[in-house]
């Protein structure tokens, strides 16, 4: 059977080779579009089946797993930030408080289409403004939801959930619905 995973991200290959250790990379390409009337989780999973499907459009005999990672401060929905100062902006926002990390994941295959999330909650530690320059100015953040990955260390003080979830692909997830797209077959 043949799978691709609908994302570049280099964290989601690394942590999908933990369940599928051959598989192909062919991210979706389509603008997201953000329905803001849906609820954040409701929110991650369209967005999350939208890659998937793009990606199962053209790849009908394979196995398509589709991700998208959202954070959420209060009521505000953090995707990737548009630029430095954004990163930034965020990071100062985050500093010293606790937000969730949502990621859905949508798995298709000619049978079925299947889609979850995982939702964890992640306190900050009190970030200087040093701090947040030299982490923005390396860059990491600049392509992730929330301006930050868990992995960089000096960010997190501590979470509650899956860490593989704020990384951007909950892997005991990922697995249970690969399994249940696969049933009977």
């Amino acid at each position: 059977m043949k799978y691709i995973l609908a994302s570049a991200s280099p964290r989601r290959r690394e942590l999908l080779k933990q369940i599928i250790p051959e598989f192909e990379v062919i991210p979706a390409r389509s603008a997201e579009k953000v329905n803001l009337s849906l609820f954040p989780e409701q929110m991650a999973c369209a967005l999350a089946g939208s890659k998937c499907d793009e990606v199962f459009d053209l790849n009908p005999t394979a196995t398509v797993i589709g991700c998208d990672t959202i954070v959420v401060f209060g009521q505000e929905v953090l995707g990737k930030p548009k630029g430095r100062d954004d990163a930034y902006a965020t990071l100062k926002k985050l500093s010293g408080k606790t937000h969730f990390v949502i990621t859905a994941v949508c798995v298709r295959n000619k049978y079925r289409r299947v889609t979850d999330f995982d939702k964890t909650e992640v306190k900050f530690n009190v970030l200087s403004d040093d701090f947040i320059r030299i982490y923005v100015d390396s860059g990491s953040p600049l392509d992730k939801a929330g301006s930050y990955g868990i992995q960089d260390g000096g960010l997190v003080k501590e979470y509650y959930g899956n860490y593989t979830n704020v990384v951007g692909l909950p892997v005991p997830l990922t697995k249970k619905l690969l399994e249940k797209v696969n049933e009977d077959l």
